[in-house]
């Protein structure tokens, strides 16, 4: 370690963070960080801030600086970028030494990456972009419980993408009918049925009546239909004692999955579970409420394709994606982008997806998107093309709003959902045929005629709010 001196004062951090000659290592952690600085604060100096203060600094010089390796241990800010079409923000890009996070724990590493510096003064807005995870890091993590091989497996699902169904309303059913609303979607075609993210236990639905009554549905559809049903019970609790409580019921139930909301839950809270999960042989389907809060605003926040990667570092085997085409927001390339995240094994970095950096989870099994939102039988071309195979298509009212009940409704989305697949199969192109596709299965399928009529007006054709920085070139 260089010799050093003691100065008293205070730090002007571009001088020992900034250093545009950094050489990066292949074992580093780096980020991509978009910063809105304060008037008068200059771009070299507000980025170097931000790699302090996320790392090794304050804002004085202390003492105890010499009695470690600062250079060793510091966050360098070594790259700046314009932000396309935007003269008030840019990108910072930082890289952490990775003997700065515990091994595994993304609990430390966004204590540390996202922690006090998002309340820095000279920082007026700060978004988290993207992170880059050395391979060194990402083999000390479990990743999904099981992945998308061996959930097919599992189930016996192959060659299509899998079809589920959120219980509609959400709150306010008794668990019989609960149940029976399960049992008529899972018999009509669908694989799975679902929990909505704030099903947990209350006073209409505690979780153990919801839990018999739903595998009495399971049970009862799987030997009518001769296939693998499921349901997402969400097992989403107060404390993690409960969380394990519920989980180890469902388990004792025979449930082949369970669901859990990943962040209003607690990093923690997850990454317990799923290592749970992976002992216990139980598929994890993950919910992502609140994301928003953190991802919708360009210029704060956290940006999704973030919580996708950790979330395949935590771990999980299905994860809400958006679906592009239905109620929620979500940008067609973005999306792309995070499903590549969550599926692939190396993803090169790509800003028309907005990717910033190469991703390489090496043996890490991949886990299913899940298209959820707003979406009916006329969304099937779409999802199909946009989606591919290993995705999950979760219709909620696109099941249960049919007018002839759950089980047409369920109907209705399986065949169309085979349409499709069969005519990729065959070359057609989804997108511009889908119309056609849809009308000749319908001339067969009354279930799937009268969805089609139902639903022929239904669009959600709005702006999106949270686009690519290169759509503004």
């Amino acid at each position: 370690m260089a010799s050093r001196t003691y100065n008293a004062g205070v730090k002007t951090y571009r001088d020992e963070y900034w250093e545009p000659d950094y050489q990066i290592k292949d074992s580093d952690l780096r980020a991509c960080f978009k910063v809105v600085p304060q008037p008068g604060v200059d771009r070299e100096e507000a980025a170097a801030a931000v790699a302090a203060e996320s790392s090794t600094a304050t804002w004085t010089y202390v003492w105890t600086d010499l009695m470690t390796d600062i250079e060793y241990y510091k966050g360098r800010a070594y790259k700046i970028e314009d932000v396309p079409g935007d003269d008030e923000a840019f990108y910072a890009f930082i890289a952490y030494p990775i003997d700065l996070f515990e091994e595994g724990s993304i609990v430390n590493v966004f204590t540390s990456l996202v922690g006090n510096v998002f309340g820095f003064k000279a920082v007026r807005m700060l978004r988290l972009e993207d992170v880059h995870f050395p391979l060194a890091f990402v083999m000390t993590c479990q990743g999904p419980p099981h992945g998308i091989k061996s959930e097919r497996d599992k189930l016996s699902k192959y060659g299509r993408p899998l079809l589920g169904g959120t219980l509609k309303p959400k709150l306010g059913l008794s668990p019989k009918n609960y149940g029976r609303a399960c049992y008529e979607a899972l018999r009509g075609g669908l694989d799975f049925t679902k929990d909505d993210e704030n099903v947990n236990s209350q006073p209409f639905l505690r979780w153990r009546e919801r839990f018999d009554y739903i595998m009495e549905a399971i049970d009862k559809a799987e030997a009518e239909t001769g296939e693998r049903k499921g349901h997402y019970l969400n097992v989403t609790a107060a404390t993690p004692e409960e969380m394990y409580k519920r989980a180890e019921y469902a388990k004792e139930l025979g449930a082949p999955i369970i669901m859990h909301d990943y962040i209003t839950a607690g990093f923690c809270a997850h990454q317990g579970l799923s290592h749970w999960c992976r002992d216990n042989g139980m598929l994890l389907h993950i919910h992502r409420a609140m994301h928003a809060v953190l991802d919708r605003n360009p210029k704060h926040g956290i940006h999704f394709r973030v919580l996708t990667k950790i979330l395949r570092l935590m771990g999980g085997d299905q994860l809400h994606t958006g679906t592009v085409v239905g109620k929620l927001e979500g940008d067609r390339e973005a999306t792309l982008g995070w499903v590549d995240l969550l599926r692939e094994r190396y993803i090169k970095e790509d800003r028309s997806r907005g990717l910033f950096f190469d991703q390489d989870f090496g043996a890490m099994p991949g886990a299913f998107a899940v298209a959820s939102g707003g979406i009916h039988v006329w969304h099937m071309p779409a999802l199909l093309s946009i989606f591919g195979d290993d995705a999950v298509f979760q219709f909620g009212g696109g099941t249960l709003g049919h007018p002839w009940g759950n089980a047409a409704g369920a109907c209705a989305n399986r065949v169309a959902l085979e349409a499709c697949v069969k005519a990729r199969n065959e070359g057609r192109d989804l997108e511009k045929e889908g119309k056609e596709i849809l009308t000749e299965a319908g001339s067969k399928s009354p279930e799937l005629k009268a969805a089609m009529e139902t639903w022929k007006e239904v669009k959600f054709e709005f702006d999106t709010v949270d686009k690519l920085d290169t759509a503004h070139r």
